[in-house]
């Protein structure tokens, strides 16, 4: 037990005092994490809109597909991810292995059957509500899908959040493609990892806090830039 009060202390310390590599490390998650989410919403949320405007022969198999795809086992992510920028793989030549870069692509892989899933059972819902009208106006599929990904924004935050809450504590993937190689591909979960395994649990409860605190603030910005909370609408 004394351990452990010795070590949250050390880690209220280190939190505190802004310890230099504590910062680069929680630095290095947010970039990939939010890189990984950008990306994953960009392909997402126009595949979600297309599923419940189009209508064509496989859409509902896809549909279950996508969903099936939710449960993707990371580490499978990672080893895909592994064998196609590896050396001899199809990528090899991009050098994109044990790089920042590298953990973006297995990440965007993970969430984006979250975020499309999500997205498409509140798109689909709006559809049903907007179709005679959009029908009547005549407008283009494009334009379709535009006005519904606009007036379902809010909702469509809501699976942002939950692809970021998924790809900010995703640990294998990316430790698979990322190497966790200090200063270059070291981030909060995998340096959780490591740290714990050496004895540092100082620095691993630190981190922790800090992605915890990250994972909080993300979340609560993402509301109020919604404006969730006005209207009665939290």
């Amino acid at each position: 037990m004394g351990d452990l009060w010795s070590g949250l202390t050390q880690a209220f310390w280190l939190v505190v005092t802004l310890d230099s590599e504590l910062v680069e490390i929680a630095l290095r998650s947010l970039q990939v994490t939010l890189g990984a989410l950008v990306v994953a919403s960009a392909i997402a949320m126009p595949m979600a809109a297309f599923l419940a405007v189009k209508r064509f022969r496989f859409r509902r198999p896809v549909i279950a597909l996508l969903n099936a795809l939710m449960g993707l086992p990371p580490v499978v992510v990672g080893l895909v991810v592994y064998v196609v920028l590896s050396r001899s793989g199809p990528l090899g030549a991009l050098g994109l292995l044990f790089t920042p870069t590298a953990m973006v692509i297995a990440q965007v892989i993970i969430i984006v059957p979250l975020i499309a899933s999500i997205a498409h059972q509140s798109i689909r819902d709006l559809w049903q509500e907007y179709h005679d009208l959009l029908i009547s106006m005549n407008v283009s599929q494009r334009q379709k899908m535009q006005t519904l990904i606009w007036d379902a924004r809010r909702a469509l935050l809501t699976a942002a959040l939950a692809g970021f809450g998924r790809a900010i504590g995703e640990v294998g993937a990316i430790m698979i493609v990322g190497g966790n190689i200090d200063h270059a591909t070291r981030v909060l979960t995998t340096a959780i990892a490591l740290e714990t395994g050496k004895g540092d649990f100082a620095l691993a409860l630190a981190l922790g806090f800090v992605l915890i605190g990250l994972a909080i603030t993300v979340n609560l910005g993402i509301h109020w830039l919604g404006r969730t909370e006005r209207e009665g609408r939290w």
